[in-house]
């Protein structure tokens, strides 16, 4: 798809966008400061939840965009309580056998560490990190997503956690051990040579044998087949990449990078939110996905900051030409409407072939809200990533 026919965000729209994303979160805090919020709105509206999930580390990202933001001590203070019921997870490992440890730590407690060198975010992310490599397996030589370590149903890789990396490359910076850098490499060694298809869409899934290690077959948990492009692993295709390059300069990863974006723009309907799954184009009464588009956006912006100025340059404009559709189509400007900031969302849609629960399906959902928020912080200023 051609992009350039499309209207770029203005400045001025991208101040009123930010206005009411910060907004959002501080009508927010009277509610989610103690709690956290449900992994998807239901009618537009999180339910409370405590921190058991593995969506909330979102919700404290957006915490703390508010506080780069503005400043406001009201932003800090939640952020730090969170910091607390984060590191009180980790200590009494509270739904943690999983991988998704990067989701949770790096937008809570890196972020904290960053912003406010505390110390506390610093223990828990390093903990979390700890953690996470547990979850590493040998045989095959990646981190296992979900089940018990080893199990033959469950011995696979998702596209999701190249966004759990950089929680082991920042714990290796801070910490000075190579150990975690070295198996977030692993991982997207093993992952990129079986998630990414000759076309250059991407599996959500990839099975290995665990007596052998060796890779098997490809499914989808949350696309429409086994053989389609799901829309949000796409994206999260995009942004990983990105964010393993930054790390690493490895140029491999840049030219992936360049290719599973065209597949994302390509696939784009005339409105450019995608649908839940690039099976799927106009005219489709299928639901959409926006928060795939807010996450392919920020792995973007990541990517202008490492290439050339001509590159980076398209980069951007492209990006703000996504983000005009996301700000006009799904940005929630009203908390009366719904107290997430991304409409339009899903979560999961069922199929006769992926077999999983049906769930959040036109809703605001947590990491959509936080990466159109990271998304509009990356066109405001100059933004360090808390991944």
């Amino acid at each position: 798809m051609e992009l350039t026919r499309y209207p770029e965000l203005t400045d001025a729209e991208l101040t009123t966008a930010m206005n009411h994303a910060v907004q959002q979160v501080r009508c927010g805090l009277q509610d989610y400061t103690d709690n956290m919020k449900y992994p998807n709105s239901v009618n537009n509206f999180y339910p409370l939840m405590d921190n058991t999930e593995w969506t909330n580390g979102f919700w404290t990202g957006e915490v703390w965009l508010a506080y780069e933001a503005t400043g406001e001590e009201c932003f800090k203070q939640t952020g730090l309580k969170h910091v607390d019921s984060f590191l009180d997870r980790v200590n009494r490992n509270i739904v943690l056998d999983h991988h998704d440890l990067g989701f949770l730590y790096s937008p809570s407690c890196v972020a904290a560490y960053k912003l406010l060198k505390d110390e506390k975010a610093k223990e828990a992310a390093l903990k979390a990190a700890d953690k996470l490599i547990t979850r590493f397996q040998e045989k095959g030589g990646f981190i296992q997503a979900w089940g018990p370590l080893g199990a033959k149903d469950n011995y696979r890789l998702i596209i999701d956690c190249l966004l759990n990396l950089p929680l082991l490359y920042w714990a290796s910076e801070t910490s000075g051990d190579p150990k975690y850098r070295d198996i977030a490499l692993r991982h997207i060694h093993t992952a990129l040579s079986v998630v990414i298809r000759p076309d250059y869409s991407t599996y959500h899934t990839y099975f290995f044998d665990p007596q052998t290690g060796l890779p098997t077959h490809g499914v989808s948990h949350q696309g429409n087949r086994n053989e389609s492009a799901w829309a949000r692993g796409q994206a999260w295709g995009v942004y990983g990449l990105a964010i393993s390059y930054k790390y690493t300069r490895d140029p491999q990863y840049l030219e992936l990078f360049r290719h599973v974006t065209a597949y994302f723009i390509d696939h784009l309907p005339s409105d450019l939110i995608p649908y839940w799954d690039f099976d799927f184009s106009d005219g489709s009464d299928e639901p959409r996905d926006s928060s795939a588009s807010a996450i392919a956006i920020c792995g973007m912006l990541e990517m202008a900051k490492h290439v050339d100025e001509e590159e980076a340059r398209q980069l951007i404009r492209d990006s703000r030409i996504l983000m005009k559709a996301l700000v006009d189509r799904c940005a929630v400007s009203d908390p009366a409407c719904s107290n997430g900031q991304l409409l339009h969302s899903t979560y999961c849609r069922s199929t006769p072939t992926n077999g999983c629960r049906e769930h959040g399906v036109d809703e605001c959902c947590a990491w959509g809200d936080y990466f159109y928020f990271e998304a509009l912080t990356r066109l405001s200023k100059d933004w360090e990533m808390y991944w």
